[in-house]
């Protein structure tokens, strides 16, 4: 724990604090809308099996909003600086989200809904970037983790607010967290490896195309979203619609979105601070993962198999996926330690993205198999290649822990 202590004393700053507030404002949005999924249609005059298929095309609608967002600002983190994608990202999600809460039909709701997609999608991968810049190397998955804890209590919020306060209140006040934050970052600065990456003038900046033209970063690039895969399979198909899969699997009582997304949200808490601990105590970031991975796959498995268990039981069993899923932090530093300065922000701001976007895949899936078997069996099936994949890439990443991040990557090559 000394060390621990020593990253407060010594490297604990304000980027680490607006980084952390950014990813709690996008995680607040990102769950808001499983929460609000019933209520907020229902008050638009949808019902019965309507809730769940205009559900699905507005989630999809966001999650194809942050793929969108992801590589815009991803480029522009890398072209004009940081700072410009912490301040334009959160604007455009505060005036849509304001929007949101004056919509009247499904149509407007999924044009803010991709909206604000767009606009979510640079919080977590610019924060990542700029903190792991700035923090030194020996602490910088501290500095990542805090981010993660600090971000993901936004669930929590969101479901505390969404079942105390009308649908389109609980919109007006992400857009309002949204603006405040939008002050607050007035005070920041910029990475300073970025600021001695603008004096190399002959080093391409943000250029994604090189991500595909070179078989070493296209592999390492495709390999850090496959990683990614079965956190948001849990989380984008299990828990946002944990309703139905309960009603599968017969469970007694009623099961809400809202107490499943909370319960899910409440795990990713500990299992962030556990993951980004261990991986700096034993000074690897795979191994960790790879534990996590195998906790995720035993959880999933676990809950897929609750037949008849009470309502109850099933939010205890989203608690504890919320905590095998916890490496996502640690995901998305390994992204970031992956590529060189002129490249990260890219990077680290479309791999979460995509992997978010999967969803919009996965949620495909699961409408085709679910007219030829249960939606249990199509969750199994579908969680069976997610994790297959995720394994399989793990395998092909290099360990990064304590990687000097000082160098750039040959985008001629």
């Amino acid at each position: 724990m000394g060390k621990f202590q020593s990253f407060f004393k010594n490297s604990f700053n304000f980027l680490v604090v607006i980084a952390a507030l950014g990813y709690f404002v996008d995680i607040y949005d990102l769950v808001l809308f499983g929460m609000l999924r019933a209520p907020s249609l229902t008050s638009l005059g949808l019902s019965g099996p309507e809730l769940l298929e205009s559900g699905i095309q507005l989630f999809n609608l966001q999650m194809i909003g942050m793929l969108v967002g992801g590589i815009l600002w991803g480029i522009l983190g890398d072209k004009k600086g940081r700072l410009a994608v912490l301040f334009g990202s959160i604007l455009l999600y505060s005036v849509a989200n304001i929007a949101n809460g004056f919509v009247h039909d499904v149509t407007w709701y999924g044009v803010c809904r991709f909206l604000a997609g767009i606009g979510l999608a640079g919080e977590l991968g610019i924060g990542v970037t700029l903190v792991s810049e700035t923090i030194s190397r020996h602490y910088r998955g501290y500095g990542v983790m805090m981010i993660a804890c600090v971000g993901i209590m936004g669930a929590l919020v969101a479901g505390y607010l969404s079942q105390h306060f009308d649908w389109r209140v609980n919109y007006f006040i992400g857009g309002g967290l949204g603006l405040a934050l939008l002050i607050l970052r007035l005070g920041a600065y910029e990475s300073g490896l970025f600021n001695r990456l603008l004096k190399q003038t002959h080093v391409s900046r943000g250029d994604f195309i090189s991500l595909f033209t070179n078989f070493s970063r296209f592999s390492r690039y495709v390999l850090c979203i496959l990683i990614g895969l079965p956190i948001w399979y849990m989380v984008g198909i299990l828990v946002t619609f944990s309703p139905e899969f309960a009603a599968a699997l017969n469970v007694v009582g009623n099961v809400s979105a809202a107490q499943a997304i909370t319960f899910c949200y409440t795990g990713l808490v500990i299992g962030d601070f556990a993951s980004g601990m261990l991986s700096q105590l034993l000074k690897t970031r795979r191994k960790i993962i790879l534990l996590f991975m195998v906790m995720s796959c035993l959880s999933v498995v676990a809950t897929l198999l609750s037949v008849r268990i009470t309502a109850d039981q099933f939010y205890i069993l989203c608690f504890v996926m919320g905590i095998s899923a916890g490496y996502w932090a640690l995901f998305v530093t390994v992204a970031a330690e992956q590529f060189g300065t002129n490249l990260r922000a890219t990077v680290t701001t479309t791999v979460p993205n995509f992997v978010r976007g999967s969803v919009v895949i996965l949620t495909i899936l699961l409408t085709m198999l679910k007219s030829h078997m249960t939606i249990v069996n199509a969750g199994l099936w579908i969680g069976g290649f997610t994790f297959a994949i995720g394994f399989i890439a793990l395998l092909g990443l290099r360990e990064t822990f304590g990687r000097d991040l000082d160098f750039v990557e040959d985008t001629r090559m």
